[in-house]
Parts: C-alpha cells; sequence; structure tokens
C-alpha cells in the first residue's frame, strides 16, 4: 500500500572583469572528457560508462564556464559567485546516471569541478542503475499499513511516534536517503545540456558550501516515501515529509538559474487522505535556511506544489539577523499554493516575477511576511481566478514590513500593502513600507505586464537564450 513509487569552502579569488570574461569561453576539453574522469569516492560502485564521446558544446558557448554577472542580485555581492570555472580540465564531468552523478560530485567536496548533466538521471537507482520503489528500501517490517494501525489518534492519543514501526519507518528513511539526498560542495557549477536535461527524486544538498551555480535543470518529484506522522503539528497533526528539491543551508553566494521544479508525476493532491490529513510526500522546491547569504534565483519555473520557497528557520533563529540576502527575479510561480515566497530575517529583493493560480488550486497566499523580514518587492504580476482576491497575495506572521510597487492584479495596477493593511487590519497588524534597506545589485527592472511575457518566453529549464 502505497509503496509503488520512485523507480572546501570559500569563492575564488576572481575579478570581476575575469569574471565577465569568462562568460562566453569554451573548454575544448569538454568533448575530450566524456565519461572519462569520473574519479570514484573510495569504496563507490561505477557503473560501465556508455561508449562514444560528447559533442563539443556549440560554438561561443559553454554554461559550465558561465558565471553570475555584475550586479545580478545578492549573489553578485563582493568577488560574486563563479561556482566550478577556475576547474582544470581534470574536473569537468558529463553525467547520465545517478552513481555518475554521486561520483562527480564527490560527496560534496570543495574542488572547483563543472558538472553537465545529459539527460533524464532518476536519483531512485542502484550502482547498477536499476530502478528503485518505496518497497526496496522498506526494511525491519516497516508497511504503511501497519504504520497507521501503529499510531492512529483513535488509539494511540497525541504523543509523538515511537516503538517498532517508527523506528522501521526511521530505518526504511535512511535507506532512501542515502540514494536520493546529493552533496553539492563549495566551488561547483551543476549545469544541464540542452533542453532536456532532469534529475528526477533527487534531493540536491548545498550545506555549509560556498560558490555554487545551478542551472538549466529540470529537478521533478523529490518524492518521500516514509513520511512521519506529527500529532501535534497545526492542532490537527499533520504528514512530515523529508526532501526539498534544493536546500540551501548555510550556503553563501549561490546562483539557481532557469531551472524547473515540481512535483510532476505524483502530485500531493492526488495522494491519500490518512488521519483526516492529506498524506504529503513533498517538502519545498527551494528552501534557503540555516543563515544562508548572497542567493539569487532568476528565471526559473516553480510549479504544481504547495510549500515552494521559505527563507529562513524559525521566528526564534536570531542567528539569522543580517544573513538570508536572496534576490529573486524572473522566475514563474505557476500552481503554488503558498511560500512565493514566506520569508524570516531576510532581506529580499523579489522583483519582475510572474505568479499564475490556475483554477482549482487551493491557493493561501504568495508573499510570506514573518519575523523580522524585509522585503522589498518590485513590479511582479499576479494572475488568478475571480474567488482569489487581491487581500489574499500577502499574508503575515508577526511581520512589521512590507515594500511594494508595480504591481498588477490581472492586468491592474495595484497596492498590496494598502490592501493588506486595510482588509487584514482585524487579525492581522498593519505592516510599514519602510524595510530599511534599498536593493541596488539588479538588473533593469520592466513593468510588470512586461515581465509577466519575458517570464512566460524565457523562464525554466531548456530556455537559456
Amino acid at each position: 500500500m502505497g509503496m509503488a513509487h520512485p523507480q572546501g569552502r570559500g569563492v575564488p579569488a576572481i575579478s570581476r572583469a575575469a569574471r565577465s570574461g569568462w562568460t562566453r569561453l569554451g573548454i575544448a576539453a569538454l568533448a575530450a572528457v566524456g565519461l572519462v574522469g569520473l574519479a570514484l569516492p573510495a569504496g563507490a560502485q561505477a557503473e560501465p560508462p556508455a561508449p562514444g564521446r560528447d559533442p563539443a558544446p556549440a560554438p561561443g558557448r559553454d554554461l559550465g564556464r558561465e558565471v553570475l554577472g555584475a550586479d545580478d542580485g545578492w549573489a553578485a555581492e563582493g568577488a560574486g559567485t563563479t561556482g566550478g570555472a577556475a576547474a582544470d580540465d581534470a574536473q569537468v564531468f558529463t553525467v547520465r546516471t545517478r552513481a555518475q552523478l554521486a561520483a562527480a560530485l564527490d560527496g560534496g567536496s570543495p574542488v572547483p569541478k563543472i558538472i553537465y548533466v545529459r539527460g533524464a538521471i532518476d536519483a531512485n537507482t542502484d550502482a547498477q542503475g536499476r530502478a528503485l520503489s518505496c518497497a526496496d528500501y522498506a526494511t525491519d517490517g516497516y508497511t504503511t499499513e501497519k504504520y497507521l494501525a501503529a499510531y492512529d489518534p483513535g488509539s494511540w492519543g497525541g504523543q509523538k511516534p515511537s516503538g517498532p514501526q517508527e523506528e522501521a519507518r526511521a530505518a526504511s528513511a535512511a535507506r532512501q536517503a542515502e540514494r536520493v539526498e546529493l552533496a553539492v560542495g563549495s566551488n561547483t557549477t551543476l549545469v544541464g545540456l540542452g533542453r532536456d536535461a532532469v534529475l528526477k527524486g533527487a534531493s540536491l544538498q548545498v550545506k555549509d558550501a560556498s560558490n555554487v551555480i545551478i542551472r538549466n535543470l529540470e529537478l521533478r518529484d523529490a518524492y518521500d516515501c516514509f513520511p512521519v506522522w506529527q500529532p501535534n503539528t497545526g492542532g490537527l497533526g499533520d504528514w512530515k515529509t523529508a526532501y526539498d528539491t534544493i536546500w540551501l543551508r548555510g550556503a553563501t553566494h549561490v546562483w539557481v538559474d532557469h531551472v524547473t521544479l515540481s512535483d510532476k508525476g505524483h502530485p500531493d493532491a492526488a495522494e491519500p487522505t490518512y488521519f483526516g490529513r492529506n498524506y504529503l510526500r513533498h517538502d519545498g522546491l527551494l528552501d534557503i535556511t540555516n543563515g544562508s547569504d548572497l542567493v539569487t534565483v532568476s528565471w526559473s519555473r516553480f510549479a504544481d506544489h504547495d510549500k515552494a520557497m521559505l527563507i529562513g528557520n524559525g521566528d526564534n533563529v536570531t542567528t539569522d539577523r543580517g544573513k538570508l540576502r536572496v534576490t529573486l527575479h524572473h522566475n514563474s510561480f505557476k500552481g503554488v499554493v503558498q511560500r512565493a515566497p514566506r520569508v524570516r530575517y531576510g532581506q529580499v529583493h523579489v522583483y519582475n516575477n510572474a505568479y499564475q493560480v490556475p483554477e482549482g488550486t487551493d491557493y493561501r497566499y504568495s508573499w510570506g511576511v514573518s519575523t523580522e523580514s524585509r522585503i522589498y518587492a518590485e513590479n511582479n504580476a499576479f494572475t488568478t481566478p475571480g474567488h482569489v482576491e487581491a487581500a489574499d497575495l500577502v499574508k503575515s506572521w508577526n511581520g512589521s514590513a512590507l515594500h511594494q510597487k508595480g504591481s498588477e492584479f490581472n492586468g491592474y495596477p495595484v497596492d498590496l500593502l494598502a490592501i493588506h493593511n486595510s482588509y487584514n487590519s482585524g487579525s492581522e497588524r498593519d505592516l510599514d513600507p519602510d524595510v530599511g534597506w534599498t536593493p541596488a545589485l539588479h538588473g533593469r527592472i520592466d513593468s510588470a505586464a512586461k515581465a509577466a511575457r519575458d517570464v512566460a518566453r524565457g523562464a525554466g529549464a531548456g530556455r537559456i537564450g
């Protein structure tokens, strides 16, 4: 039942001039490298490489050597973000399988590296490339039926699950985590080749790493086989899942560009209801937590998902003050229920993004204004069905400020701050327009209408112009 699915630190000292000059460089060695150079960590099992060589990159452009442009958001601060652009030829890899990808990532090592993803890679595969199902991970007698029977609130009550079935669930979850959690280390560029590079079922984890670029990839369906029941969450209890599709934890200088993130193929809305709650299988699409800082997310698509983007851990994590500086521009949020983004503490520049709420979406809000957050929003476009009102777009939890201008709602200019303060004053305190900072690192800011057209044409994997 429910067990059939899945199948070193530091930015190199490179001047802005050098970074700009590298943007269009090619690497002649790529054609020769192919699958050669995949140095396996000790104990790793290699898959046999496919015969033949990759064609050379298109003349004049190599995404693996491109770096973040000057002034392109918070990730351009200081030395900027160059990823693996300084990698020597021995650290340039093209990968087609989960085993090859894991070997190239080298456990999250800080050695400068460029990793090209060709075609579709399923993280739920073994060392020989065979598909793994949830049943393959289950151990120690775990089954969904036994877990539900053991922790039914009617008999178990409201205490945290413990005992044999919870221990078996945790052991089973650990087996899946070994396959799907992939550490991305400092000085790494991970980039898709062409228009069809896909990572399925993976959770990319950038933990305590710096200077990382992730581009031109579709990441889909980071599916948790073993959700845990949390009886007291939200008053009614809820199911907690393990995997963010991309999770930045203590990460700095990160550029995420032209990626597409979704639950494609297995929406949580299609999952059953247990204990009166949806049996969630997915967590965040892109979460930025644990003091992460200097991040730019651009020209990406977030689709058909509940909680898209959390910036900041919790209301009491005061160590996040002065960090969580993030820029979001030219991104598409379509069919997203909430957290686009939800922010605590961070200085977040949100400009020229497009938000679409299709009919039938269980929409809650887009911008979550939480403790000490400082969102500066400019020229964003919202398109919604009739039952979603402009007052629904902003939600505040202990928030105090929001700067917004140039917003459009179904083609009409709106002042979302004034609307929020007017319509929500009975349940939420008014927000002040002074957030205490003004963004300096950004490109041209277009009208919301033009941005929406540009995002429709250019955002997402496979659409780098």
